[in-house]
């Protein structure tokens, strides 16, 4: 075995530590945008997105647009507190006129946020597999046309939040699937990065609990290191079942 070269080495450290905070540039602006959009078409006082923490412990505001945006965005709640906690539990929508005759309304997380709304409508973004956050709008203006399809129309935008979240969270897997082969063959000196691939795409998959995206990513792992041929024809592949799997999911809705 041959010792790691020194700059090899050194990119593997530096793998290992970037490869948890890796995400798309542009995925929290889309959600920003998202928030802010469905505040004015709505209009709404206010539009929120609460997402489930790793443990599924905590509620976490991450974008917030509106009144009281900026005390709302970066707060943590209980993931069973108060309407979006109720909502992420249960997997179901909810609309109330009247917030403050509701057991499940918290006045005091209100308060927090110098806001206290009078009416709500929250919706859970989910992906196929799991619950992911809620999506949440105040006072809603209700006497404007078409309003009686708000709930419908806000499921829209929370299934667009999981199309982005989903996305961020693909790529992530596939950047520290890589990033992880990069620092596993530095830091063993090994100049065969095909065994290290093959087994960061293992790991990577085993670790989401899925058996078919451990034969997938060590597949992609194998195409990656093809001629540009069999990689353009497996982009293309996939590019056609991403459609496929969109069209049927919109037939779903």
């Amino acid at each position: 075995m041959t010792s790691p070269d020194p700059l090899l080495r050194e990119l593997g450290e530096l793998a290992s530590t970037i490869a948890p905070t890796v995400r798309p540039v542009g995925s929290d602006e889309l959600l920003r945008s998202l928030t802010e959009t469905a505040r004015q078409l709505f209009g709404a006082a206010a539009c929120s997105l609460a997402l489930l923490s790793d443990d599924e412990s905590e509620l976490i505001y991450t974008t917030a647009a509106g009144l009281g945006a900026d005390d709302v965005t970066g707060m943590h709640i209980p993931s069973d507190h108060g309407i979006a906690g109720w909502v992420v539990q249960s997997g179901q929508p909810v609309a109330l006129s009247d917030v403050a005759h509701d057991a499940r309304f918290s006045r005091e997380t209100a308060e927090q946020t110098g806001y206290v709304p009078q009416s709500i409508i929250a919706v859970p973004v989910e992906s196929p597999r799991r619950i992911l956050g809620v999506i949440t709008l105040l006072d809603r203006d209700a006497e404007r046309p078409g309003a009686e399809q708000d709930m419908a129309l806000l499921s829209l935008f929370a299934d667009q939040a999981a199309l982005a979240l989903e996305s961020v969270a693909s790529f992530s897997t596939l950047s520290q699937t890589l990033l992880a082969a990069l620092a596993d063959a530095a830091g063993s000196g090994s100049e065969d990065l095909t065994a290290a691939l093959d087994r960061a795409a293992a790991a990577a998959a085993a670790a989401a609990g899925d058996p078919d995206l451990t034969e997938l990513a060590a597949s992609l792992a194998h195409v990656a290191r093809a001629g540009s041929a069999e990689r353009r024809l497996a982009a293309a592949v996939l590019r056609d079942v991403g459609a496929y799997a969109e069209r049927r999911s919109s037939r779903a809705r």
